[in-house]
């Protein structure tokens, strides 16, 4: 599929759910993934972050509470590929 013929997939609710600043960071860097066409993955995601791998890992765990983004698969070797879900799916608790 060309990523060029799509609506980005980010949406402007994750702005008023109350997250952390990490928590949106991932979600921002997810949606680029998803954009490109490239697999979400906590490989992929550890390439990208900047920061120390704690708040990446909470985000992850804030973003899956929320059903914001699923878990597909996991390699057992600590590589977990996840898919971010429509926004009619998320928890705004």
């Amino acid at each position: 599929m060309n990523s060029q013929n799509r609506t980005p997939v980010m949406n402007q609710k994750i702005f008023n759910l109350g997250l952390s600043v990490e928590t949106v960071s991932v979600y921002l860097i997810c949606c680029s993934l998803t954009d490109t066409d490239t697999t979400i993955s906590t490989n992929k995601l550890s390439e990208m972050w900047n920061s120390t791998r704690a708040p990446l890992l909470e985000g992850l765990k804030d973003l899956e509470t929320r059903n914001i983004l699923r878990r597909i698969i996991s390699d057992g070797a600590g590589n977990i590929v996840y898919k971010l879900s429509d926004v009619k799916n998320w928890k705004l608790l």
